[in-house]
């Protein structure tokens, strides 16, 4: 069995038989009486011990609630020690607070709160160390693979990596070989002498074995060397390394579209500075996403019903319009907002206004529509995109295709917004950074993928309303 898969069960074995060992030795009748007694904290708390059935509930229920918060350490990735020990601790103390929240709301097991704060104390310890124990180590041999679609980033990584490649990974290619009538399945490039430089290089399969080839072959490095750094093959494939404990790497002349950090000025292959949220972050994201945006929607719906009727009576046309938007890895969807401008305008000049030029004049622009740009209101619909997950509250502004392809010809990084879920707001957005100074716009934007979490999320969102009220009173003293 392999290193990866040994850690697999190592890690969730140690951690069931190690929460039952906790539970089970603080629900002994001398361990209750003895810390109810003696220990400052606990001892307003009743000596309770659990027998039979209720025992056997709260066993269970305590092991699935830990074995659930501990997920994202049951990947085999290397972390220094201290970093096992803090991660690990912190998924604890998720696991205490749940346990807690289920005792609250009365639940049947009932888990005793001496014997759910004595436990909790004891994982704080024991966890850690067992993970630090069986934490994966270098092999002293380190092992890369490379995976990607592009033959000449290919033969730049083989010019300048200092490590073993034992192989590359690659989905089919439409690269051509020496016959033009003949597509190659994977990439081929020759050198002057008309060899091809991977001839001696084993293709290990496509990005369909890619799992199975990090975990057969004991990989410690992957560098990435795809054409189009900016698809769903390279974030699917940057992912599976993170999930199996790859450092993730690439050539520093083809980073323009992916995020890294250069630790020296020397080093060639950089590593890729993007880590997917753990599985529990994303969970509070959406789930942040989901109740801002369906209380949102509730709360403003007189405002709604108000803003439909007044733009009927200002001019003729549809209350909504629809405009498609860059989503992730450079896809689109569309994007709805109240109607501020006659219809068809964009039509009948050629032209569009930004949505973010709320201030200046422009004929198009109805009475009514006017105002919605002032105060924000004509985002409101955009709630429905935040609640179906097309958008989040808080990520890049998406923008229209059209003007992401301008862009891009000047700003040639700007594809790394596409790392993220667009948002109704972001650091750009709440710093007065607007696409007619891309670049501007671009810095925050990056800061924010770099910083993103869900409490940076919550502050932005905070200084957001603050902005929005405000311009709201200032509207209201015109």
């Amino acid at each position: 069995m392999q290193s990866g898969y040994r850690y697999r069960i190592a890690s969730v074995l140690g951690t069931i038989l190690l929460t039952l060992f906790s539970v089970l030795l603080v629900n002994q009748p001398t361990v209750q009486t003895t810390v109810t007694t003696l220990v400052p904290v606990i001892r307003r708390l009743p000596a309770i011990v659990l027998a039979d059935g209720e025992l056997q509930l709260a066993l269970v229920t305590t092991v699935a609630v830990v074995l659930g918060s501990l997920v994202p350490l049951f990947k085999p990735r290397p972390r220094r020690i201290l970093d096992t020990i803090l991660f690990a601790q912190k998924r604890i103390l998720v696991a205490g607070a749940t346990l807690a929240g289920i005792g609250y709301f009365d639940y049947t097991y009932r888990l005793p709160r001496s014997t759910l704060a004595l436990s909790i104390l004891g994982l704080l310890v024991v966890l850690p160390v067992w993970f630090v124990a069986i934490r994966r180590r270098p092999t002293g041999r380190e092992r890369a693979v490379i995976i990607g679609d592009d033959p000449e980033e290919i033969a730049d990584v083989l010019d300048a990596i200092d490590i073993p490649v034992i192989g590359y990974v690659s989905p089919p290619s439409p690269y051509y070989s020496e016959r033009e009538d003949t597509v190659v399945s994977t990439p081929t490039v020759a050198d002057g002498s008309g060899n091809t430089l991977l001839q001696n290089l084993d293709c290990l399969g496509g990005l369909s074995r890619l799992d199975e080839v990090l975990v057969e072959y004991d990989i410690d490095t992957a560098i990435l060397a795809f054409a189009q750094p900016d698809r769903a093959e390279f974030f699917g494939a940057l992912d599976t390394c993170y999930e199996h404990g790859v450092d993730a790497r690439v050539h520093r002349d083809h980073t323009n579209d992916v995020l890294t950090r250069y630790s020296s000025s020397d080093e060639k292959i950089v590593d890729i500075d993007l880590e997917p949220w753990d599985w529990q972050d994303y969970v509070f994201k959406r789930l942040f996403d989901v109740l801002f945006a369906g209380v949102g929607l509730l709360l403003l719906a007189p405002v709604v019903l108000a803003v439909a009727v007044a733009i009927k009576l200002d001019s003729a046309g549809p209350v909504f319009y629809s405009q498609k938007r860059t989503a992730e890895f450079g896809e689109t969807f569309e994007i709805y907002k109240f109607r501020s401008m006659v219809t068809d305008a964009e039509a009948e000049t050629g032209a569009t206004i930004s949505e973010e030029d709320a201030g200046g004049f422009d004929p198009r622009v109805t009475k009514v529509g006017r105002f919605l740009r002032q105060t924000h209101l004509d985002e409101i619909p955009q709630l429905w995109s935040i609640l179906v997950g097309d958008m989040s509250v808080v990520g890049p502004r998406p923008e229209r295709p059209e003007l992401d392809a301008d862009i891009r010809i000047g700003v040639v990084e700007w594809r790394k917004r596409w790392f993220v879920k667009p948002g109704l707001t972001g650091l750009a957005q709440i710093n007065g950074a607007t696409g007619h100074r891309p670049a501007e716009k671009l810095r925050y934007d990056v800061e924010y993928i770099q910083r993103q979490s869900f409490w940076f999320d919550v502050k932005i969102v905070l200084r957001q309303v603050w902005s929005v009220l405000t311009d709201l009173r200032r509207v209201g003293d015109d």
